[in-house]
Formats: structure tokens, sequence, C-alpha cells
């Protein structure tokens, strides 16, 4: 009888138990007019149940919940899926070039976990980090240390000798022979490799640390000191290297490109994704179409959004040559049906890293404002996706529909009809949602 009686007692303990933590995990959000990620329009004021990191139910009529559940009035605002951007530099963003490139190590870290913050607060639950040694930071945030977005890493950039991720001097060439590394080596943000066996070395260093993705120097870059924007960088049988390598852990190689010829060679080896691609021209569109090639696409013109460099510098003169070419890619990515991501790749400054979300509002100049909301969530997630079983994270991206994950932002306000709200997400962004944790709530 006493035995019946422990039992009984410990079921219904635990049985309280269950139900108290599936409670505490339950957001209700009500009277919400939902941007499903993919549509052209709002839909009719709707309630979406929230259960632990996933959407549970979608309903026109209302849900009925227990007295645990968090129960949000939306006011007729919008319910849409938290932004994503597709490339970021988490450690390079906000950090001044000096300690970017120079460190000290522990300094960078500590600016990263405070732009991470940053990053979700503006609305972004989600980065493509292609560059630099973010590993550490994405771990914090992932076991809860600190507050940020999931993360994508890609690691180290591999670049050749001379190439876009070459930090290095001249006086400090040629490399020692007994293998010396530079700083930005050391600390993984960048990894100079030449020839194929090199190549497919670094590509497999990166995914021992826990890449998503593969990210490798194709072209001539901005930033970089030593390599003029029109070279092309690799040989088709480096990057073919690279491709199998990542290949063989199921993922992918995107690559830094802004030239037709940069773009095509990586391409024949197999490249998946091609980042930037300003100065791309028909040919290369048909082909990029033909071959089902993303192109992640940034909005960069020379304008208030663009990283400052002292004017008549070399640096200076690509990137007016490299803007120059914007509306160009966007119209040819558009004519040929290109499958187009966006992202920011703000570098070395923590007020235009601000602007995150301005610089997703600026699409309007090629697209219309549902497509641009659009790319920022659904289609940026099917570029996640690439990365298949390297993916950090299960669960579907990107959309407000039940089995999602509930990375959800709540908007006053309708960003079809006025998108400029998302460039301001202090004021804008009622609540933030990732994972099904609430990190903001003006709405209390």
């Amino acid at each position: 009888m006493k035995v019946k009686i422990l039992t009984a007692i410990l079921s219904g303990f635990l049985s309280l138990l269950s139900s108290v933590v599936i409670a505490e995990s339950s957001v209700l959000f009500e009277n919400v007019k939902i941007f499903n990620g993919a549509g052209a329009s709002l839909s009719e004021p709707s309630q979406v149940l929230v259960e632990g990191n996933q959407i549970k139910t979608i309903s026109s009529a209302a849900i009925e919940v227990g007295q645990q559940t968090e129960v949000i009035d939306g006011q007729g605002m919008t319910l849409m899926p938290g932004l994503i951007d597709a490339h970021f530099h988490m450690m390079l963003a906000a950090a001044p070039m000096n300690a970017a490139l120079g460190g000290p190590e522990g300094y960078l870290n500590l600016l990263a976990a405070q732009e991470a913050k940053n990053t979700l607060m503006r609305g972004f639950t989600s980065v493509r980090d292609l560059a630099g040694p973010v590993f550490s930071v994405k771990k914090a945030i992932d076991e809860g240390l600190i507050d940020g977005p999931r993360i994508w890493p890609s690691g180290a950039m591999i670049s050749q000798t001379g190439g876009h991720g070459d930090y290095r001097h001249t006086n400090e060439l040629p490399r020692a022979s007994d293998g010396h590394l530079h700083y930005s080596e050391k600390v993984g943000a960048a990894a100079i490799a030449d020839g194929p066996d090199e190549v497919i070395r670094r590509v497999r260093e990166q995914l021992m640390l826990g890449a998503s993705q593969v990210k490798l120097a194709a072209g001539g870059g901005v930033s970089s000191s030593y390599d003029p924007i029109d070279v092309s960088q690799y040989t088709e049988e480096e990057f073919r290297a690279a491709v199998a390598a990542a290949e063989n852990w199921g993922t992918y190689v995107t690559v830094h490109a802004y030239t037709p010829r940069a773009i095509q060679t990586a391409i024949r080896a197999g490249v998946k994704v091609i980042d930037h691609g300003q100065l791309i021209d028909a040919e290369t569109a048909k082909i990029m179409a033909k071959k089902d090639v993303w192109l992640s696409l940034q909005p960069f013109l020379d304008d208030e959004d663009i990283t400052a460099f002292p004017e008549g510098s070399e640096s200076r003169e690509k990137q007016l040559l490299m803007t120059q070419g914007t509306d160009t890619a966007y119209a040819l990515a558009r004519k040929y049906n290109i499958k187009t991501a966006w992202g920011t790749d703000t570098l070395f400054d923590a007020e235009l890293n601000q602007r995150q979300g301005a610089q997703l509002a600026k699409m309007v100049r090629w697209y219309k404002p549902a497509e641009v909301l659009a790319m920022a969530t659904s289609t940026n997630a099917e570029l996640l996706a690439l990365s298949g079983k390297r993916s950090p994270y299960t669960g579907k991206l990107g959309v407000v529909e039940e089995g999602a994950l509930a990375d959800l932002l709540l908007v006053k306000g309708d960003p079809i009809e006025n998108i400029e709200l998302i460039a301001d997400p202090e004021s804008n962004f009622a609540v933030i949602m990732k994972d099904g944790k609430i990190y903001k709530n003006s709405m209390q």
C-alpha cells in the first residue's frame, strides 16, 4: 500500500513538474498579422502558440492555454521571422582594423561578445559568418553564456599568397622555412595555402574546428593591401581540392569574388556560392543561373553605409570601382533569376554595423518590400541549409509556420507597407524571440 501511495505521489509530482516546464516555455501571441517569410501580404489577425523552441499552432481562432503560458497581445502588429544576415563578420564588424588584425585576442573576443548581443537586439537571429575566429563566441552563445544570434561559422578565410586573406606586410616575405605564421593565421582569422595539398589541409582544419561551410578568396579585395581587384586567385585545380574536401563532409565552398574570371573559375570547380559578384557580366550571370549557383550579394553603394577608406587610397579606388557595379549585378540577378541572398559584410566599424537593418531596407532600390523581407528570412534560410548535416542547428528557419523554429519578431506596424520600420529596431521591434526565448519584450 505504501509503495502504491508513494508511486502515486511521485507520478503526480512528475506530472506537475512536466506541466510547469511546458508552461514556462510556452508563449502565445494573440491578435497578430503574420508575414510568413514568403508571401506578398500579411495574414488576417491570428494567434501563434510557441512551445519550447518551436511554433506549435497557428490559428485564426482563439487558442486555449494554461495559466503558466505567457500571453502577448500583439494589438494587430506584425509577427515575422527573425532576420538573417548571410554575410557577416562577428569578430571583425565592430572591431577597429588594428584590433581585428592585430589583437589582442582577448579584447577582440570581448568586442565580439558585445556585438553579438547588439546583433540579436537588432532582430538578426541568425548570421552566416564568413571569416574570423568566431568559434568561441558561437560556443558561448549556444551554451547561454552570452546573448547573440545563431552562427553558421566558416572560420578562417583561406587565401593564396598575396590574396585577399594575406594580411602580411611585404617585409615578412618570404615565409620562413620553419612555417612561422602571421598573427591573423595564429588566431584563425585567415589561412594562407598554396597548391591543392595545402588547400585541402586548411579546409580540413576549419571543418575540424566546426565550420559549417568553407570560404576561399577567389579574387582581389577592397580592404586588402596587395591584391588588385581585377586579379583572379587560385586555380581551378586548387578550388577542386577545396570543394572535394568540403563535400566529403557534406557541406560546400563559398568564395569571395567580384569579377567574371574569378567567378567562372570557381564555378567550373564546383563552388556553390559566390559572395559579392558586383562586377559580374551577362555571360557569368547566365552560367550561374544554369549551374544553380547562389549569389550572396550586398547592397554596396557609395553612400553612408560604405566602409570608410581615405580618399585617394588604393582601397578607396577599388571601392569606387566595385560599388559602380552593384546596380548592374542586381539587374542581372533579377534578369536571369539567380538565387540571391542578402548580407551586409560590414568591417571594422561599430557605428556602421548599427545600420544593419537600414542596409536591408535600402534593398527597395531593386526589389519590392515583400521580396526584400523574404530574401532576409526564408531565402537566406535556404542558403544556410546548404550546410546540410554540418549545420550547427536543426529545424526550419526563416518562416512562420507550424513546426518551424521560433525565431520571431513582433513589429510595430506593417513592414511591407513601411519597410523603414526595420531600420529602427530599437523603436519598432516590440518583441525579439530566438529559439523560443524572449530577449526583448516592450509589450509588458
